[in-house]
């Protein structure tokens, strides 16, 4: 995936790109329109630091504030303050950088 504008264009797709980081897998399907899928994906790989941050990040947009500042915690990352979706936005860009 090239930058940030390609990955949330590819949102209409109706598969993910392939060859993308769970954490991003994660972002590309909640942005999908399937927090489950989503869910799922950061939940089979907790620990790691990307995951867990994505973890908090749909915890957030369910409004389950407890279990995100749980996640945020793992993370080692305070609770973010921006919009869901500039915090979305953040978290793709940062995630595609890597």
């Amino acid at each position: 995936m090239a930058n940030l504008e390609s990955f949330r264009d590819s949102v209409s797709a109706d598969t993910p790109p392939a060859n993308v980081s769970p954490a991003l897998l994660a972002l590309w399907w909640v942005r999908h329109g399937d927090w489950n899928k989503a869910h799922e994906t950061v939940q089979g790989h907790e620990g790691e630091a990307d995951c867990d941050v994505v973890h908090a990040h749909l915890h957030r947009q369910e409004g389950d504030m407890s279990n995100a500042g749980g996640w945020y915690r793992r993370a080692g990352r305070p609770v973010s303050a921006l919009s869901l979706d500039e915090e979305w936005t953040q978290l793709a860009s940062e995630m595609l950088s890597k």
